[in-house]
């Protein structure tokens, strides 16, 4: 519970429920879809082929130039420039996918342009892995809408 009090002051923001729950019963990350959730705090994981678990609460400090919202919570990485989030302050907390590479500055798009919606909610992401479905089935639906226009 330190952990989550901890990261929510660094943040600015109370971490939904659900997501307090996981941290505070199940575990640091490391679990979860798409290799595990981001951890709270910055730690080795020895047993991983990555030197550094990904740190839910220091991703701002990493990304120079353009960083998400304080009120968007890092999750994990969904490979190559991909990276999910959930919203703190939405109601029913939305799963969000950003894309690093879907946005083009040359026709006057911002980073902003690279997020897509995934999910309408944390529980439903997370519901959807339970369930041994695909959560990235949600995100490339919308994608897939928004290139039709």
């Amino acid at each position: 519970m330190a952990a989550v009090e901890q990261a929510e002051r660094r943040l600015g923001y109370r971490l939904p429920a659900l997501l307090r729950r996981m941290y505070t019963e199940i575990g640091d990350g490391g679990f979860g879809p798409e290799g595990g959730l981001a951890s709270l705090t910055p730690r080795g994981v020895p047993s991983r082929h990555v030197r550094e678990w990904p740190c839910a609460t220091s991703i701002r400090e990493q990304r120079p130039g353009w960083a998400p919202p304080a009120s968007w919570f890092f999750l994990i990485c969904g490979g190559c420039t991909m990276e999910w989030y959930v919203s703190l302050i939405a109601v029913d907390h939305p799963v969000l996918l950003w894309d690093a590479d879907g946005w083009e500055p040359d026709r006057g798009q911002s980073p902003h342009d690279g997020l897509r919606y995934a999910a309408p909610s944390l529980r439903h992401w997370l519901w959807t892995w339970v369930e041994g479905k695909d959560v990235w089935d949600g995100a490339l639906g919308q994608i897939e809408r928004d290139a039709r226009g």
